[in-house]
């Protein structure tokens, strides 16, 4: 009979056993399955300005400002919080399987766009579209199914996400940078770059504070790599106009930009280094008023107001940092005000 009992007892004990070892790996997998929900959560959760990993270790060291510096009788400075949300915007789009394109009409070398439906003209007796964006060198955006006319104007070097094939008549696009939402484009304004590029360094003008700043991606965020003064665009017609805010492309690079006299097609002089973003607007070094002058250094306007016809200047030697670290259709010009 004591054998009996013991046996039962014994079998009672396993159960318990087994019963607390599977209780023991119910809680194990649903903790793990707590941690893969919240983890699967954190990727999809948008990444913020308060996400962004900011720090400097400058490569550039000529001319530095500081974060806050005096000009007359104000000061000035370097909108890193701005600066960190549009770093968000890049972070956020890159995250995503995307097969990049670029819109582009330098110069209406694919065809002066079509006028929009709304249009107006501006201060330069030019056609521009509700939002102020000109039809001079921009793309023409149809909405979706409705090729008729254009609602508005996509600027040169803005990127799109591609949506359909490159290849149809009408190609249908959804804004990354400048422009929101789905539009179809015609074919001959799309330029494609594709679903490997990583946009890794980028280069910040303030059109504000008058200062320009280099930016590179590494696995610990973003470093700042120079902290320079700059002068940018004013708006003074017909001639000259401000640099456009917002996210752009670089597209090209010359080590000479040969540039005319206003109103004239004489060339008048060159600027050294430059990288062009977007329509006619280079990060470019202090111009030259003579077409086989020597390189000028530094200009006593960098960081004062606006000068240019819309480019942005800065010392040659730093117009030559940005020439050697940003690569034409991998890299992006952020404008901020």
């Amino acid at each position: 009979m004591s054998i009996v009992v013991s046996c039962n007892n014994k079998t009672r004990q396993e159960a318990k056993e087994s019963a607390r070892r599977d209780s023991l790996e119910r809680v194990k997998k649903d903790s793990i399955e707590r941690i893969k929900k919240a983890e699967e959560e954190e990727r999809r959760r948008p990444i913020t300005a308060a996400d962004i990993n900011l720090s400097k270790e400058l490569t550039f060291d000529k001319y530095t400002l500081e974060d806050t510096y005096p000009y007359k009788d104000t000061v000035r400075v370097f909108q890193w919080e701005k600066i960190k949300e549009k770093l968000a915007i890049i972070e956020n789009f890159q995250r995503q399987d995307i097969n990049y394109a670029v819109l582009q009409n330098y110069k209406n070398k694919n065809r002066e766009a079509p006028v929009v439906a709304n249009f107006k003209r501006n201060a330069y007796k030019r056609v521009s579209d509700t939002l102020g964006v000109e039809r001079y060198q921009s793309t023409p955006l149809y909405a979706v199914g409705d090729a008729k006319v254009p609602l508005i104007y996509g600027r040169d070097g803005s990127l799109v996400k591609l949506l359909s094939s490159d290849t149809l008549d009408m190609v249908k696009v959804e804004g990354l940078t400048n422009v929101e939402g789905a539009w179809e484009v015609p074919r001959r304004y799309v330029k494609l770059i594709g679903d490997t590029v990583d946009f890794y360094h980028a280069v910040v003008v303030d059109v504000t504070n008058q200062n320009i700043c280099t930016l590179e991606k590494s696995g610990k965020g973003w470093i700042v790599r120079s902290m320079n003064p700059a002068t940018t665009g004013r708006h003074l017609p017909p001639h000259a106009m401000e640099t456009p805010v917002g996210i752009f492309l670089v597209q090209e690079q010359k080590s000479k930009m040969y540039y005319v006299k206003d109103g004239t097609k004489n060339i008048e002089g060159f600027a050294p280094y430059a990288s062009r973003f977007t329509n006619g607007a280079y990060v470019h070094g202090v111009p030259v008023n003579n077409p086989k002058g020597k390189i000028i250094e530094y200009s006593w306007s960098l960081g004062t107001i606006p000068r240019s016809h819309m480019c942005v200047r800065n010392a040659s030697s730093h117009a030559k940092f940005v020439f050697d670290l940003v690569k034409p259709m991998a890299s992006l010009v952020i404008v901020i005000d």
